[in-house]
C-alpha cells in the first residue's frame, strides 16, 4: 500500500544566528513513489529544506519523519533510506568511478555488492568510465557519478538538488529518463530545479517556495488547469497600425509585424469574451486569416505566483 505521508514535515522553521528566517512554518507530506518538484527563486529555502530532511542542517522548530522514523530520534533508520545528490560537485578526484561509488555504499553499512554497483553504473551510462579517475570526467559525467553514489546504498528516497545544473540539453534528457526509471522501481524522488520545464516534464506534484514559505502544493496538471490561462492568437489578413479604440477594453497585444493580435483569457471564467471580441473585430472590418490557442505553461504560473507573493509582502 502506497503511503501518502512517506515524508511528513510539520511546522518546520529555520532561523539562523543573524535572525534570517530561511524557513517559516513549512507543512508538507510527500507520497511514496512520487516525483515531487520543489520550485523557487535563489535563496527561497529549497536547499535548506533538503539539508534539514537529510540531517545536514538542524531545524529551529518542527518535526520531520521519514517512513514514520523521526529524523532526530531515529536518525540512522531515517538517513539510511535517503540518497542525496547535492548541487556541488563534491568528489574524490583522484579515485576511480567504480571505487568511489562502491566506497560510498560501505559508508552506509551495506555489504559490498559489485553486481549492484555495475548495474547502476550501466543504467547511468558510466560503465565504460568505471576505471577512469573522477578528475578525467566532464561536468555532466561527474554529476552522473553523484547520482550513482546517492543510489549506492539502495535508498527508498532520492533528493536531487539542481541535478541538471550546468548540464547540456542532451544529458539533461538522459537524466530525466533515469529519474523516471527510478520512479518505476518505487523510489520517491524530490527534485529542486531552476529549469521549470524539467518539473513540467517529469513531476507528479509541484511545490512552490518563496522567501521561506510554501506558497502552494498541487498536482502538476491540476495546478496548470486551475491557475493556467490561455492565449488566443489571431492572424490578420493584412497589417494594422494600432489596435482600434473599440477593442482596447480587451487588453490586446499587437505583434511587431502588425499582422497578429494576442488575447489572454481565463479558462475558469464562464465568459471568456472571445465571441464578442471576434464579432467586434468583424464589425471593424478586420479580416481574420487564422486562429490558434496556446496553454499557459508551468513557468508562467510560477512567475505569477512568486510575483504575487512578493507584491503581498511589499504591501505589508
Amino acid at each position: 500500500m502506497i503511503k501518502d505521508k512517506f515524508i511528513s514535515i510539520n511546522n518546520l522553521s529555520k532561523v539562523y544566528k543573524n535572525n534570517f528566517k530561511a524557513l517559516k512554518k513549512i507543512n508538507l507530506n510527500i507520497k511514496e513513489g512520487e516525483i515531487f518538484a520543489l520550485l523557487g527563486p535563489n535563496g527561497a529555502g529549497k536547499t535548506t529544506l533538503i539539508n534539514i530532511i537529510c540531517g545536514i542542517v538542524n531545524s529551529s522548530e518542527g518535526d520531520i519523519s521519514v517512513n514514520s522514523f523521526d529524523i532526530k530520534s531515529n536518525f540512522r533508520q531515517a538517513r539510511s533510506m535517503i540518497g542525496l545528490v547535492p548541487q556541488e560537485l563534491t568528489l574524490e578526484l583522484f579515485e576511480t568511478v567504480f571505487n568511489n561509488v562502491a566506497y560510498t555504499r560501505g559508508l552506509y553499512g551495506k555489504k559490498p555488492n559489485k553486481d549492484y554497483i555495475k548495474k547502476i553504473l550501466k543504467e547511468l551510462s558510466l560503465w565504460d568510465k568505471r576505471s577512469n579517475l573522477l578528475r578525467e570526467l566532464s561536468g555532466g559525467m561527474k554529476r552522473r557519478v553523484l547520482i550513482a553514489k546517492a543510489l549506492s546504498h539502495e535508498p527508498k528516497i532520492l533528493f536531487l538538488d539542481e541535478p541538471t545544473a550546468s548540464v547540456d540539453v542532451e544529458l539533461r534528457k538522459d537524466m530525466w529518463k533515469t529519474i523516471n526509471k527510478l520512479k518505476d522501481k518505487g523510489v520517491t524522488i524530490i527534485l529542486t530545479t531552476h529549469y521549470i520545464e524539467e518539473a513540467e516534464m517529469i513531476a507528479d506534484r509541484v511545490g512552490i517556495i518563496n522567501q521561506g514559505e510554501l506558497i502552494i502544493v498541487e498536482n502538476k496538471n491540476e495546478l496548470i488547469k486551475k491557475l493556467g490561462q490561455k492565449k488566443l492568437i489571431i492572424d490578420l489578413q493584412s497589417t494594422i497600425e494600432s489596435i482600434p479604440k473599440e477593442l482596447q477594453q480587451y487588453n490586446l497585444i499587437l505583434s511587431d509585424n502588425k499582422k497578429q493580435i494576442s488575447y489572454i483569457y481565463n479558462t475558469k471564467s464562464s465568459n471568456t469574451g472571445i465571441t464578442s471580441l471576434l464579432q467586434l473585430m468583424r464589425d471593424k472590418g478586420l479580416v481574420l486569416k487564422d486562429l490558434k490557442t496556446e496553454e499557459s505553461s508551468l513557468e508562467n504560473i510560477f512567475v505569477n505566483l512568486v510575483k504575487g507573493a512578493n507584491d503581498e509582502l511589499v504591501r505589508h
